[in-house]
C-alpha cells in the first residue's frame, strides 16, 4: 500500500513537472514571437472630393470584365482596381469612376491605349499625363494609374477628376517613365486617336494589329505600336530587348507577309538595331520607304520592365565565363611569382653551398665601352686569369 502511494506521488510530481516545463516553453515562445502588422494600401478613390460624395457601394452595380479584357489587363500588369459612384447632393447627376493601378507607367499606357475608344478626342495632358474625352465621359492616365469616368462632361466633372488625380498613388524612378516607342512615330499625317500601344498578343490583336500576335515575341519582352496615317496605310513598330531577338522576329514577320501576298498591301520592312518597322495598307511605295527610313531609335532607350528569362541566362553565362578567365589569370600570375621566387632562392642556396656569393657576378652582363682591358674573374676565390 505504501509502495503504491509512493508510485502515485512520483507520477503526480512527474506530470506536474512536465506541465510546468510545457508552460514555460509556451511562455518563452510567446515572448520570442513577433507580430507583423501589414498596413493595407490607401484607397484609389477618396470618399469625398469637394461637393462630390462617394455613394455607398452596390455589389450588383460593380462592372464585370469579359475574359479578353481580363487577359489584356494581366498582360499590362494590373495590380488592383476600384469602382465608385459620385454625386453632388441627393438629386445631382451621378459620375461613375473606375480607377486601376498598374505595375508601372508602361503597363498603364498600354491599358489607356486599349480603353481609348474610336471617336474620342485626344486632349494631351488636360488631366494627368494624357487625357481623352468622348460622349460617354473622360479617360486619363496619371503615372501608373488609369481612370475612366462616365457621366456628364463639364467643369464640375473635371474638378472631381482633378481631385481624384491628386490622390492617386505616385510612382518614382524607372517605373514612372512612359514608354519611348510611341514617341518614334512621325507626326506628319498621323491620326493621333489611332495610335495603339500593346505589351501582349491579345491586346495587340484586339487593338487592330495586322500580324498574328503569337509570332511577334511578346514572351521576350516585346513592345508594339500601331498607327494610321491620313489617306495612307498603317505603320507597325516593334521594339525588342536586343538586336538578335529583333532579327529573329523580323524573319518570322517576313514569312507571314509572304504567305499573305498582295493582301497585305504595300509592305516595307526594315530593322535598325532592336527596332523593327513595317508598313501595310494603301501606301505609295516611295512614301512608305521614306517614312520607314526616317525613323531611328534613340540612343537613350531604357527598359523598365523585366527582361526575358533567356536574356538573364545569357548574362549569367557571360559573367561566369569572364569570372573563370579572371580566376585562371590570377592563379597563373600567382604561380609565376611563386615559381620565380622559388627558382631564385634555390639558385642562391646552391651558390652559397658551393662557397660562392648568393648573387651572380656583377660583371657577367657588364659592357665596358672605355676601350681598356679588364681582367675576367672566374668563379671561386683566388682564381684569376
Amino acid at each position: 500500500m505504501v509502495e503504491n502511494e509512493r508510485r502515485s506521488s512520483f507520477l503526480a510530481q512527474l506530470v506536474l513537472s512536465a506541465v510546468v516545463a510545457g508552460g514555460a516553453v509556451v511562455a518563452a515562445h510567446g515572448q520570442d514571437a513577433k507580430t507583423t502588422l501589414v498596413e493595407p494600401p490607401a484607397p484609389l478613390l477618396p470618399l469625398q472630393v469637394g461637393d462630390w460624395v462617394r455613394q455607398p457601394d452596390d455589389p450588383a452595380a460593380q462592372p464585370a470584365n469579359d475574359a479578353r479584357t481580363e487577359t489584356i489587363l494581366t498582360e499590362d500588369g494590373l495590380k488592383r482596381s476600384e469602382h465608385a459612384v459620385y454625386r453632388v447632393g441627393n438629386a445631382g447627376p451621378a459620375v461613375t469612376v473606375t480607377a486601376q493601378q498598374f505595375v508601372d507607367a508602361t503597363g498603364a499606357h498600354a491599358a489607356y491605349s486599349y480603353y481609348q475608344r474610336p471617336g474620342s478626342t485626344y486632349r494631351g495632358t488636360g488631366l494627368g499625363s494624357e487625357t481623352s474625352a468622348s460622349a460617354e465621359g473622360y479617360l486619363f492616365r496619371s503615372g501608373a494609374s488609369v481612370v475612366e469616368a462616365k457621366g456628364p462632361r463639364g467643369a464640375k466633372t473635371e474638378a472631381l477628376l482633378s481631385g481624384i488625380e491628386v490622390r492617386l498613388p505616385k510612382v518614382a524612378g524607372p517605373k514612372g517613365l512612359p514608354p519611348l516607342l510611341p514617341t518614334y512615330l512621325p507626326e506628319k499625317g498621323l491620326e493621333r486617336e489611332s495610335v495603339k500601344y500593346a505589351l501582349g498578343p491579345v491586346s495587340y490583336e484586339a487593338m487592330g494589329g495586322v500580324l498574328p500576335g503569337a509570332i511577334l515575341g511578346f514572351d521576350k519582352a516585346a513592345e508594339a505600336v500601331t498607327a494610321k496615317y491620313a489617306g495612307k496605310g498603317q505603320l507597325t513598330m516593334l521594339l525588342y530587348p536586343t538586336p538578335q531577338i529583333a532579327g529573329d522576329r523580323l524573319r518570322a514577320v517576313e514569312d507571314e507577309v509572304h504567305k499573305r501576298g498582295q493582301g497585305a498591301g504595300t509592305v516595307v520592312l526594315r530593322r535598325e538595331g532592336p527596332l523593327v518597322l513595317m508598313t501595310s495598307g494603301d501606301w505609295v511605295l516611295a512614301e512608305a520607304k521614306s517614312l520607314v527610313e526616317g525613323i531611328h531609335p534613340k540612343a537613350e532607350v531604357t527598359w523598365n520592365k523585366q527582361m526575358p528569362l533567356e536574356f538573364h541566362t545569357e548574362v549569367r553565362k557571360t559573367y561566369s565565363l569572364l569570372t573563370s578567365i579572371a580566376i585562371f589569370c590570377g592563379f597563373g600570375a600567382l604561380a609565376a611569382i611563386v615559381l620565380g621566387f622559388g627558382l631564385g632562392a634555390g639558385r642562391a642556396a646552391v651558390r652559397v653551398l658551393q662557397g660562392k656569393p648568393a648573387a651572380s657576378e656583377p660583371e657577367f652582363l657588364r659592357i665596358d665601352l672605355s676601350g681598356g682591358q679588364t681582367a675576367i674573374h672566374a668563379d671561386g676565390p683566388g682564381s684569376q686569369q
